[in-house]
């Protein structure tokens, strides 16, 4: 029997995307269907290349398209990917699909950690990632990419001068700590540090990335809403580790996203050291901060949860020599490596299902 390509695409169009709960054709994510006498082929184009359900995906397919062309048939898929956005026309920053801001209520839950580990579990899937220390007056980026005595080129284009990102770990990145002395301190008020989140926003070749990461200072501050009155914001990732202290801050930085007058789709919690592992004892935990706080936040929000970052010392020795626990194999790397992945399907689940964000308009006393 004689199949055509819309015998095959009538097929897909069973087939659901797990998150977004639409089906593949009308999500336009298969292309190039060709039917020959004995195979098929065709394209399967997944919203990240961090989806953890590629495989899925894949067997959904295949079991799809066999069903009507039978067992003689030789299927052939290609799996490729295609960040999502909705940033089209974007004035400022038109190459970025998705800026992400990492946040967290207090200090010293691990944010940057987090965030360098995230950035570069993206760039290891195949993601063009960038990310922005936005901590003005405590950058830590530096370090935790082991460029801290680096300084990024100034390149003039059309008359004006513009910074090159530093890029390492395939990661591009910009932080204050580049530009000052590695002992020097920042001090500042807060209308220049906000100057400088809008240079690293505007002065700066970021080039084509699908995810743009800023690591937010602590609190809910100016930064926060320069941000959001400079770029539409795709979500934002809330930090937290799970005692009672750290969970009350984390709260009111969370709250701050969802106000209506900046209204950053929060796309979850992530708990860091949730509980402590040594080492020797891979499989003892530990719950020395409390357990359970970072999801009770996530619930009581109604935003999804993330996932669990253990508190081992091997995190810590990565940051401090500049190798980023993601890099390494071990437990660790894959806790890194199925946050990136959350976070990407959360990115792409927003993305399909609500509008774009808007910048802030209203200037707050």
């Amino acid at each position: 029997m004689k199949y055509s390509d819309s015998d095959i695409l009538k097929a897909l169009s069973t087939v659901d995307d797990p998150d977004i709960k639409r089906d593949l054709v009308t999500l336009n994510m298969i292309k190039d269907v060709k039917v020959s006498d004995t195979e098929v082929d065709f394209t399967v184009v997944l919203t990240t290349p961090a989806c953890p359900l590629k495989e899925k995906i894949r067997n959904d397919c295949e079991d799809a398209v066999r069903k009507v062309v039978g067992s003689e048939m030789k299927i052939n898929i290609l799996v490729t990917s295609s960040v999502t956005t909705l940033r089209d026309n974007a004035p400022l920053l038109p190459g970025v699909k998705n800026i992400i801001a990492i946040a967290s209520g207090k200090g010293g839950v691990g944010k940057s950690t987090v965030t360098s580990n995230l950035a570069v579990a993206l760039a290891k899937s195949g993601a063009k990632v960038g990310l922005i220390d936005a901590d003005i007056f405590g950058p830590s980026i530096p370090v935790m990419f082991n460029c801290e005595h680096e300084q990024p080129e100034v390149r003039t284009v059309n008359g004006k001068n513009l910074i090159v990102p530093l890029e390492q770990y395939g990661v591009k990145l910009l932080s204050i700590g580049f530009l000052v002395a590695p002992d020097g301190a920042v001090v500042w008020r807060g209308p220049m540090a906000s100057s400088a989140l809008k240079q690293f926003l505007s002065d700066a070749i970021w080039g084509e990335l699908d995810y743009l990461l800023i690591d937010m200072p602590p609190g809910t501050s100016d930064i926060h809403l320069t941000l959001v009155q400079t770029v539409p914001v795709t979500g934002a990732v809330i930090v937290t580790t799970p005692q009672k202290v750290a969970l009350a801050d984390a709260n009111k930085g969370l709250a701050m996203f969802k106000q209506p007058q900046i209204n950053v789709p929060v796309l979850g919690v992530i708990e860091n050291m949730a509980y402590f592992t040594p080492e020797e004892l891979p499989d003892n935990k530990y719950y020395i901060f409390g357990q359970g706080g970072g999801m009770s936040l996530a619930e009581k929000h109604h935003v999804p949860f993330l996932g669990q970052i253990p508190l081992v010392q091997s995190i810590r020795e990565s940051g401090d020599s500049g190798l980023p626990a993601v890099l390494k194999e071990g437990p660790t790397a894959e806790a890194f490596t199925a946050l990136a992945e959350s976070v990407a399907r959360q990115i792409a689940i927003r993305n399909a299902g609500t509008a774009g964000t808007k910048k802030v308009e209203i200037i707050m006393a």
